[in-house]
């Protein structure tokens, strides 16, 4: 509940906050570009500087709404379970745009790294549209701490709708990017790759990133409906060996799911939480295991991204996979790290470490 909701804050001063915040945001945005240019491999740091900075900012900005029931003072300081969740999403929102605020600055940095025609308007349209779809997301997520509901049935609720979104995923993807069907030519094309990469899908979407550079594929969905989405650059810049070679990674990840590893031990983690809202054992030691859980996830999630790296091995050839994985890099500006020991907040090894892995194996077949 709100610390101030009996007195949120007045109009007036919301949008005083809401705007120091956003030109703090633009502050720390465009110092951080400008930083991020002069250092090796800016894509990556570019990456850092939106995990790192960006989005804890958004968080903390959020967190101060929250506190000054900002979203009580936008709804009119009703209590109902109605006014909870507008202010909810109210602060939520509020907290994004924040966040989009102080990500504008670096679209131009961006643009200049990677050298992509992105202009700043059409990627505050896209972030824009993240924005308001995961404070819908979010504002769903946290319905239920907001109706006072015992911390068992919270624990029942939670998870079930973290699963229901996910299972949902193929259908709401296309609610904040833009998707389209493929002609019959690039569906047949991307029928053949994924026969030969072993990756079963119930159909294919294709998102436009032909000005922003971006070649991915990702799989969303459950088992018996999952739907493969495939950039526009992706179809543009690979070849048929290279692209075969990702898709069959994406084959890997379904077969080791990887995915259902990060969500598993996430919902695992909330576990010793609610166990403390319960007030069924001291707050910090299970802090401390939840903490510990998310840790091990990650461990058995890197594991995951191995063996589905090992699966594509095995479908196309390690040489081909590693060879792959570094034109990836290329096409995204990335040079691929290398770490001695994993970060253990990363769900992926360093993408250096999966190419000097699969070099291993080919030399030793």
């Amino acid at each position: 509940m709100y610390a101030l909701q009996s007195s949120p804050i007045s109009i007036g001063a919301a949008v005083f906050l809401v705007g120091v915040l956003a030109i703090v945001g633009i502050v720390l945005g465009a110092l951080g570009s400008a930083i991020v240019q002069r250092l090796s491999n800016p894509v990556a740091r570019y990456r850092q500087l939106y995990l790192g900075l960006l989005f804890p900012f958004a968080l903390l900005s959020y967190a101060v709404f929250r506190l000054v029931g900002l979203g009580y003072a936008v709804v009119g300081g009703g209590t109902g379970a109605v006014e909870t969740l507008l202010a909810t999403f109210t602060e939520l929102l509020a907290a994004g745009v924040v966040g989009l605020v102080a990500y504008a600055p670096t679209v131009r940095g961006v643009r200049n790294v990677r050298d992509i025609e992105l202009t700043t308007s059409r990627a505050l349209v896209r972030m824009g549209r993240y924005v308001l779809g995961l404070s819908v997301f979010a504002t769903v997520i946290t319905a239920p701490l907001e109706t006072g509901l015992s911390p068992v049935v919270l624990l029942a609720v939670v998870p079930a709708l973290i699963v229901a979104v996910l299972v949902a995923a193929p259908w709401i993807i296309p609610l904040v990017r833009s998707v389209r069907m493929p002609a019959d030519s690039t569906a047949e094309t991307v029928h053949r790759l994924r026969e030969r990469a072993g990756l079963t899908v119930r159909d294919v979407r294709i998102l436009d990133t032909e000005r922003e550079g971006t070649a991915d594929v990702t799989v969303r969905g459950a088992p018996g409906y999952r739907r493969l989405f495939v950039t526009s650059t992706f179809l543009d810049v690979f070849d048929d060996e290279t692209a075969t070679a990702l898709l069959a990674i994406q084959a890997g990840r379904q077969t080791e799911r990887v995915l259902a590893r990060v969500v598993g031990g996430l919902l695992l983690a909330l576990v010793p939480l609610f166990v403390a809202l319960a007030d069924i054992g001291p707050l910090w030691p299970l802090v401390g295991v939840s903490f510990g859980l998310i840790v091990t996830s990650l461990w058995i999630t890197r594991r995951g991204v191995r063996a589905a790296d090992d699966y594509a091995a095995d479908r196309v050839g390690p040489d081909t996979v590693a060879d792959a994985l570094e034109r990836y890099a290329d096409v995204h500006d990335m040079e691929p790290s290398r770490r001695r020991i994993s970060n253990p907040f990363s769900k992926s090894p360093p993408l250096g470490n999966r190419i000097d892995r699969l070099r291993a194996q080919a030399e030793a077949e």
